[in-house]
């Protein structure tokens, strides 16, 4: 059942996209400033800048094709195209409809990919990341096939009712239900992991340095997942029109939720080096001052050296999440 027109549908869903990428492009924009801010090239972690820019590119190509298609049936194929403008969104053998399936599926992949590499990062065993490899192969496999079905001709090719029963409408559930369980059991390893060190360390330590990360992470999780379970229900309910919304719109939550987890590591990163900098720089100043008091009070050479230690800042490599 469609509680409203495929045509009205696309209208409120080329807006919606529109303003959901206006604030992922800014945030594209942050996430590549911290990347950058006060860092050297070799220290800039390229890995992840060239992640965000994947993402970034596949939300524009999105943001492209919904205007495209947008425009092709209520305007270039409106009155050509049989059926008008509700049965051409209804077609989804239209070019517009697979490009956006295919971005959708490429997303989705490279962000459960990088949540299960940062999850080995952190807990450094292969074993720990062979359930969500195989559920990102799964995943894989069912965007494949939810691609490549509607184009060889076994079904109709209107999206409406007859697809939710059919063999599509299983890869498509298939597909969303292997998504969400490899989002949620790696972050959940992820999150775990960093709680369980935070809760060692916070004995002798004061300062929790991770816990905003930590916060993030969870944030993170909480949105993609409110914005993902709705949309599988919506397509049991069988409303293909607030489907066909929810669906444009995930494209660009999925940028927003990891340009989101990049900042803030990257920020607290940023902070982390400040204060171990500050801490090196009065260990060293104290350890100077100290030589100083056993030393002849008359100015040598030496004495200036020492003078001009005191302003040297050593910094550590710290490892990426």
């Amino acid at each position: 059942m469609a509680f409203i027109q495929l045509d009205t549908a696309f209208l409120v869903s080329s807006a919606l996209v529109g303003i959901l990428y206006g604030f992922s492009v800014l945030m594209f924009i942050g996430t590549i400033w911290t990347f950058t801010y006060k860092r050297r090239t070799r220290s800039v972690n390229h890995p992840m800048a060239a992640v965000a820019t994947l993402l970034f590119l596949l939300s524009t190509a999105d943001m492209v094709l919904v205007i495209t298609e947008v425009e092709d049936g209520l305007v270039k194929y409106r009155d050509t195209f049989p059926g008008g403008p509700e049965a051409f969104f209804e077609d989804f053998l239209q070019g517009t409809f697979i490009a956006k399936n295919v971005i959708y599926t490429l997303q989705t992949l490279l962000g459960d990919g990088v949540v299960i590499y940062r999850c080995y990062v952190l807990w450094q065993s292969v074993w720990v990341i062979i359930l969500p490899c195989m559920l990102w192969c799964g995943i894989a496999a069912f965007g494949i096939c939810w691609v490549y079905v509607p184009r060889s001709g076994s079904l109709p090719g209107l999206f409406n009712e007859t697809i939710f029963a059919s063999e599509l409408g299983i890869w498509i559930t298939a597909f969303f239900a292997f998504t969400l369980t490899s989002y949620l059991f790696s972050s959940g390893l992820v999150v775990y992991h960093i709680w369980a060190i935070e809760r060692k360390v916070s004995a002798v330590r004061v300062t929790k340095r991770k816990m905003p990360i930590l916060r993030v992470l969870v944030d993170a999780t909480i949105l993609y997942s409110a914005a993902l379970c709705p949309f599988i229900i919506i397509f049991y309910a069988h409303s293909y029109a607030v489907f066909f919304v929810m669906g444009d719109m995930l494209v660009q939550i999925i940028s927003i939720v990891f340009y989101m987890v990049f900042i803030r590591i990257a920020i607290s990163k940023h902070a982390q080096d400040g204060e171990i900098s500050a801490e090196q720089r009065t260990t060293l100043q104290f350890r100077i001052q100290s030589s100083q008091n056993d030393m002849p009070s008359w100015p040598t050479a030496q004495n200036s050296d020492i003078y001009t230690a005191s302003a040297i800042v050593i910094k550590p490599v710290v490892t990426s999440l």
